[in-house]
């Protein structure tokens, strides 16, 4: 099975194409939760009306899903806490200009 580390390191390939870096880098990424083939993944988007929110959704099951061992993904968005700059990694901050 994969670990926690392992699927957030996979999910480093889904990218939100409009601020072009991925959603790790970006704070989108809120738990990873492993248990034996099944994987969870709870994440955000930068807004409510992000029009690129399906698309990402479908990237992080894909990416989720092709990993060995794993058997079912479930992807749930949350709100909770709201998506903000603060989230993101310092050298996102520094890319995007929120130094």
């Amino acid at each position: 099975m994969p670990t926690k580390e392992e699927v957030v390191d996979a999910l480093r390939a889904v990218e939100d194409p409009e601020l072009g870096m991925d959603i790790v880098e970006l704070g989108l990424l809120y738990d990873v939760e492993v248990e034996g083939p099944k994987v969870k993944v709870i994440h955000t988007l930068t807004s409510m009306g992000c029009p690129v929110g399906p698309m990402i959704q479908e990237n992080i099951d894909q990416i989720a899903r092709s990993m060995p061992e794993v058997e079912d993904v479930e992807v749930e968005l949350t709100w909770d806490p709201p998506w903000s700059p603060e989230k993101m990694s310092d050298d996102a901050k520094f890319i995007l200009g929120f130094g």
